[in-house]
């Protein structure tokens, strides 16, 4: 295999990223069921600061006949050129604590390759864990929360939030390959798939955002910013509303999902987040103390990783 550090360039200081740091991966790609992963990407970089740190070569990793650049023609000639984007980012959460993202398109080439060159990034950069997100459609209805399949090693995470759980084939992605070769090495990886409204599929659902963020958060302890992302998903949800109540037929539909959702959730019931061993739910104080006890360790740490 030819060096895989040939597919990027480094364009920050590596050397000044704190080692020790959570890797968030979300790549474009075979299927991005309600646009999560799109969102998910957009929303962090708007939203957040952020540092490019590595970009990936394009011409390298890119079939542009299958997905075309976009470029701008005004009137008589070409204006500006749109190339795809894959690269990686040191970014801080809402409150300071740095975490690295990859976030762009899947690569159309050369997967071993870019599966070695994350790699060989994860270990130059000390990385603690890789936690990545994708989404499928499924015939689940839109009234009832989103849900998750997990995979990876970490069983807290598979078996505290991981709903279904199929033995199957499916056709896999460049981040199912990083993750398989992950665990290979016993690199602690974990990797999100939310189990999106089928007839939502091909919409731009930001509910689901907000519930993949809600898994990074329980996976990482980094904290998001939702709250634009929640109200645009109100609106949404508002208006299929609207579409349903004037839809006999959506609303049998929406009905028979709801039925087969829950029976089967009867079947295979998830713990409670909240919960403790004994199936108790924490007092208000319980949590009030929780808070203010990272409020203290974020002060007292001082926030070492910050890149201001």
């Amino acid at each position: 295999m030819r060096d895989p550090e040939e597919l990027y360039e480094v364009v920050g200081d590596l050397e000044g990223i704190p080692r020790g740091l959570d890797l968030i991966a979300g790549l474009t790609g075979f299927a991005d069921a309600g646009g999560v992963v799109t969102q998910l990407g957009e929303h962090l970089l708007d939203e957040l600061e952020t540092h490019e740190v590595v970009r990936f070569d394009n011409d390298a990793l890119l079939d542009y006949r299958s997905r075309r650049p976009i470029m701008t023609f005004d009137q008589t000639q070409l204006t500006e050129f749109h190339p795809q984007r894959l690269a990686l980012h040191l970014v801080e959460d809402e409150m300071g604590r740095p975490f690295l993202l990859l976030t762009g398109y899947e690569p159309d080439l050369k997967w071993e390759r870019f599966a070695a060159a994350a790699m060989g990034l994860i270990d130059r950069l000390g990385v603690a864990r890789t936690t990545w997100v994708h989404a499928i459609p499924m015939p689940v209805p839109h009234t009832r929360p989103i849900r998750a399949t997990v995979s990876g090693n970490r069983a807290d995470l598979t078996e505290a939030m991981s709903i279904w759980r199929p033995t199957t084939r499916l056709p896999g992605t460049a981040m199912h390959l990083l993750e398989y070769r992950l665990q290979e090495t016993g690199h602690a990886v974990a990797g999100f798939v939310m189990l999106v409204p089928h007839y939502l599929g091909d919409t731009t659902y930001p509910a689901a955002a907000v519930t993949a963020l809600e898994a990074l958060t329980a996976a990482t302890g980094l904290v998001f910013p939702t709250d634009e992302l929640r109200e645009e998903g109100r609106e949404f949800l508002g208006r299929i509303e609207e579409q349903v109540a004037d839809n006999a037929e959506l609303q049998r539909l929406i009905e028979s999902l709801e039925r087969r959702h829950d029976s089967y959730l009867e079947d295979n019931p998830l713990p409670s987040l909240l919960t403790d061993s004994e199936g108790g739910l924490p007092t208000a104080d319980e949590i009030a103390e929780e808070l203010q006890h990272f409020l203290a360790i974020r002060r007292d740490e001082g926030d070492p990783g910050s890149f201001g």
